[in-house]
């Protein structure tokens, strides 16, 4: 043991990169259909493995915390703003209803075995996992009249014994009610009911898990051979591609023989006219064309899709077939609309659909052609995977100075935290990504990075730091605050969640997990449910929830002393 400690103390991030790789081992085991997960798995490996002893500046836990929640708060965004309507009320009050449940149990505890005011902060802080608790009570204790300094400080000790004995399974006790226990209780698959609520939230449009893709490709290649009463008969290539929006003739064969790229050929019968675009886009012209044949043996059409911001203002409040007709002006084969992308929303393509400044147009056709057009539409969107670190870095500064921000209720002092505010900063940037595609950039691999490490390594330092204290609390004072813990962290979840569920109607399963993660503060369960939904869809209940949480359960400090009259005699 004295080599790990020696190696440990030299090296404490060994400690920590160790807690990782066993917390997400441990986190596969499957018992049944239980599955523990790698953020319970890292929280009790982290335990285990500081038992030893591990020294990791706290402040490396506050920044990870603040990345992850950033990039949670930064690929929810969009949907958040989009979701704000009548329904967050219901989930609000869930979170007030789950905070005032959690402060009857600890004032319960403390009347029922006779807990003095600080073990009973200390009940609340670890229980609720509410740190902020450990502020706002000792305050209250010190302000409070009659008590000698001696007992003052006695129970101010008791509040972070309380807190040290408790935390570890307030911790997890939110990650088994919200990925295991009630979705065990409701049948849910937590997985099934994101991609379906995913599905709703994009007006039906299938999100594909990892692995999956879409076997119907949206663009298509078809031939048709011109026959003896098409209207096509005599008019030029560049004539009858400048009236198609989402299609576009590619190629004409005649005898045999491709005719030439460059050419502005008049069409003749006999000719077969290859068209490339949207799939129903294809089957709606190709008819006009003449009969469908096979496409030519041995073509091959090299074309790009290019993606491109609306920003030439002369476009703007134009519709699709008028930006088609002038693009297509100065082209033979020209250029044809794939794609059309608002406020980070698909738009459906149809001729008459009128263009807005910042959305993106995704064209598509030969990399010349495109070049010649793309500087009158606007402005190419940048590469999907480079990230705007200018945005990131101001986003998070801005995330940390909200943070800051205190203000007083009732005459205590509440704190934002940096948690709250870079969830605030990540929500506002990436609601500023999907409505001005030019700035903010932060790809999907880039922010799932920052999520998932993030957490990771919060949830290791967490329970490193917290594991040496809890036991040796517990070794001193008994099981029984162990215990009674454990019933103020899961007794307030299921009146919390049963009612939300009866009573207010949050029925839909994701949203009920995330309120019930949001309503107790709780971030590690609330990772732990992200992992398991796979998706964003759980951020919008849980931002409501968690920001009305954080307020009330710090106010519960002074509460609580104010409410149980034992004192510690000296």
């Amino acid at each position: 043991m004295s080599l790990l400690e020696t190696l440990f103390q030299s090296a404490p991030y060994i400690a920590l990169f160790i807690t990782l790789a066993l917390g997400y081992w441990v986190g596969k085991i499957t018992i049944g259909r239980f599955v523990l997960g790698g953020v319970a798995g890292t929280l009790l490996m982290g335990v285990l493995v500081g038992q030893v002893g591990v020294d990791i500046d706290p402040g490396v836990k506050s920044i990870f915390f603040a990345l992850f929640i950033y990039a949670v708060g930064y690929q929810g965004g969009p949907q958040f703003f989009g979701a704000l309507n009548r329904k967050a009320i219901k989930i609000l009050l869930s979170a007030v209803v789950m905070t005032v449940a959690g402060l009857l149990c600890v004032l319960a505890a403390a009347y029922l075995f006779g807990l003095d005011r600080g073990t009973a902060a200390g009940l609340a802080a670890g229980g609720l996992t509410q740190s902020a608790i450990i502020g706002t009570a000792g305050d209250a204790i010190a302000k409070l009249a009659g008590v000698s300094a001696e007992a003052k400080q006695m129970m101010q000790t008791n509040v972070a014994v309380g807190y040290a004995v408790t935390y570890i399974f307030g911790s997890l006790g939110p990650i088994l009610m919200a990925t295991w226990i009630i979705p065990s209780l409701m049948k849910w698959d937590i997985r099934k009911e994101a991609l379906e609520l995913a599905e709703r939230n994009n007006q039906g449009k299938t999100e594909l898990a990892p692995g999956e893709f879409n076997a119907i490709t949206p663009l298509d290649s078809r031939a048709y051979q011109v026959n003896q009463d098409s209207q096509l008969i005599g008019r030029s290539l560049s004539q009858v591609n400048q009236q198609l929006v989402d299609a576009n003739i590619a190629m004409v064969q005649r005898d045999q023989s491709a005719m030439d790229s460059e050419t502005d050929v008049e069409i003749q019968c006999g000719d077969i006219l290859v068209i490339n675009g949207r799939r129903q886009a294809v089957k709606r012209y190709g008819d006009s064309l003449g009969h469908e044949v096979s496409v030519p043996a041995n073509v091959t059409l090299v074309e790009e899709n290019r993606q491109l911001i609306i920003t030439n203002r002369a476009l703007v409040g134009k519709s699709l077939a008028d930006v088609k007709q002038r693009a297509q002006k100065s082209l033979t084969r020209g250029i044809y609309i794939t794609g059309l992308v608002r406020s980070g929303k698909e738009i459906d393509i149809t001729p008459d659909v009128v263009l807005e400044k910042h959305d993106v147009l995704q064209l598509t056709g030969k990399p010349a052609d495109l070049n010649r057009v793309a500087a009158n539409i606007g402005q190419r969107l940048g590469s999907q995977y480079a990230t705007d670190f200018v945005l990131f870095g101001l986003g998070m500064v801005a995330g940390f100075l909200i943070g800051m921000i205190s203000f007083k209720i009732a005459g205590i002092p509440v704190t934002i935290g940096s948690g709250a505010g870079c969830l605030i900063s990540g929500l506002f940037v990436g609601w500023l990504r999907s409505k001005n595609p030019k700035v903010a950039s932060l790809p999907m691999g880039a922010s799932n990075f920052l999520r998932d490490f993030g957490l990771a390594v919060f949830v290791g330092i967490v329970g490193l730091q917290a594991g040496p204290q809890a036991i040796d609390a517990i070794r001193e004072n008994g099981l029984a605050l162990l215990f009674l813990g454990a019933g103020v962290t899961i007794i307030p979840q299921f009146i919390g969640f049963f009612f939300s569920y009866y009573v207010l109607r949050v029925r839909n399963p994701i949203e009920a997990l995330a309120a019930l993660t949001g309503g107790r503060s709780a971030n590690p369960g609330f990772a732990a449910l992200l992992e398991k939904a796979g998706n964003a869809t759980p951020v919008f209940a849980f931002t409501v929830t968690y920001a009305i949480a954080n307020v009330l359960l710090t106010l519960w400090g002074p509460v609580i002393i104010g409410i149980i009259t034992t004192n510690v005699t000296p």
